[in-house]
Formats: C-alpha cells, sequence, structure tokens
C-alpha cells in the first residue's frame, strides 16, 4: 500500500472570533497546491481513495487533488485527519481501507509529520513540513504496528 500524505496549501490568517475549522486556502496557496499536484500526477501519483480531514483547508486541499490527479472515487472525511488527531488513530483509520492500493491523505501539521514519523516506525522523527508538501511512503508491513520506507517528499519550493 502507498500511502501519501499531503498537508493543505497555504490558509488564512485567522480572525477573530473564527473557528480554526473555518480557515479557508488562500489564492497562493491553491495556485501552489495545483503546481505540486500537476508535477505529482506527472510522477504517477494515482490514489484509490481520498481521505480528508474535515477541516474547511484540508477539505480544499482534498478538492484540488480530485482535480490535479483526474481521481473520480469517493473523498471521505474523518476526524482522523485533524490536527491534533493521534496518528495511531489515523493509523487505525487507514487500516480500514487498506484494500486500496494508493491512499491520499489531505490533513495538518503536526498530525502530517506525526503520521508520517508513526508509519516509518520512527515516531520521534522530525519532518519540516511545508504547507502543500506531499510525502509518500511505501507500507512494507500493514500490521498494528506498520513499518513503511519513505520513497520522496514533494515540497512546494522544489516544484
Amino acid at each position: 500500500m502507498q500511502i501519501y500524505i499531503l498537508r493543505h496549501g497555504i490558509a488564512e490568517d485567522p480572525t477573530a472570533g473564527q473557528r480554526d475549522a473555518d480557515r479557508a486556502l488562500t489564492l497562493d496557496g491553491r495556485k501552489k497546491l495545483q503546481a505540486t499536484l500537476k508535477r505529482a500526477f506527472a510522477s504517477g501519483v494515482a490514489p484509490t481513495l481520498i481521505l480528508t480531514s474535515p477541516y474547511k483547508r484540508a477539505m480544499q486541499t482534498a478538492e484540488i487533488a480530485v482535480k490535479a490527479l483526474n481521481y473520480t472515487g469517493d473523498v471521505l472525511q474523518t476526524q482522523a485527519l485533524t490536527p491534533d488527531a493521534d496518528p495511531l488513530a489515523a493509523w487505525e483509520e487507514l487500516r480500514l481501507h487498506r484494500d486500496h492500493a494508493q491512499i491520499l491523505c489531505a490533513s495538518h501539521e503536526p498530525l502530517c509529520g506525526r503520521l508520517a514519523a508513526f508509519l516509518l516506525g520512527a515516531p520521534s522523527l522530525e519532518i519540516d513540513y511545508k504547507k502543500g508538501a506531499l510525502i509518500r511512503i511505501d507500507l512494507v508491513s500493514a500490521g498494528p504496528r506498520p513499518r513503511g520506507v519513505l520513497k520522496w517528499l514533494l515540497a512546494p519550493k522544489l516544484v
């Protein structure tokens, strides 16, 4: 199974009284995501399932991924991909869909970095996960404690 973890793009700054979950992507954030995902598509990224946090900016990120990757399947929302979710809970959600060959997760920091580290079997690993970055991890073992191999990380500045 290939897991793609996509951090949402640049989002608007919070305003007084606005819930964090309601912040949207900026125009610049959308453009950078489109460029990153265009490169990913050219490299063969073709998810069979997209999971997303229910936060607005993550859902917008998933929508951009749907278009850029010519994805025609379901986009499922899950609380397991919210910013402060437990990586183990995210992994349990992924395991529910282990029949899919390529799963793309649209999420947030700190979960993106924590989930990647967990999947790599190195929970204390620190990853500088920029907004709009995409990482690919190939799972060698999909048991209760996964073991994955980092294949690549695509940062927006490299596109």
